[in-house]
């Protein structure tokens, strides 16, 4: 487990980059926090620390937006608006959680049967002073 903090939007690169590190060979993240946390913004630094060159914006209505890679693919989920778990099956989840390619999911426990056995969490809190923790915990075996 690793824990960090940002007190700026300048420390997320810091901790995009200590994610990626973290992840190792892991492509399955999920991003856990409320409403307003800062999941979002945090996921847009970390896909420019992987290469990401297209414009990255929320897939709150789409669901998930694929972004490209030198090599492969970054498919980022947000499964906030799905009313119920055969959405995910009819958008052929397993293609994009088990294509070997970078999947990053906000609103995970949505889908939390779907998910992988093996992935690494990363939990976002608001803490004072508008500070954001950043918690990362590898999960499975």
């Amino acid at each position: 487990m690793m824990i960090l903090t940002a007190n700026t939007l300048n420390d997320l690169e810091s901790i995009a980059q200590s994610l990626l590190n973290f992840m190792g060979n892991q492509k399955i993240i999920v991003f856990n926090g409320e409403m307003g946390a800062g999941k979002t913004t945090f996921i847009k630094t970390l896909c420019k620390a992987l290469g990401v060159e297209d414009v990255i914006s929320s897939p709150t209505y789409s669901i998930i937006n694929e972004y490209a890679l030198a090599k492969g693919c970054v498919y980022h989920f947000d499964f906030y608006r799905i009313k119920n778990i055969e959405e995910a099956f009819d958008m052929g989840y397993e293609e994009y959680f088990y294509s070997d390619d970078i999947c990053l999911i906000e609103w995970p426990e949505r889908v939390a049967e779907l998910l992988p056995e093996e992935y690494i969490q990363v939990n976002v809190t608001v803490k004072e002073n508008n500070e954001r923790e950043f918690v990362f915990e590898k999960m499975g075996s």
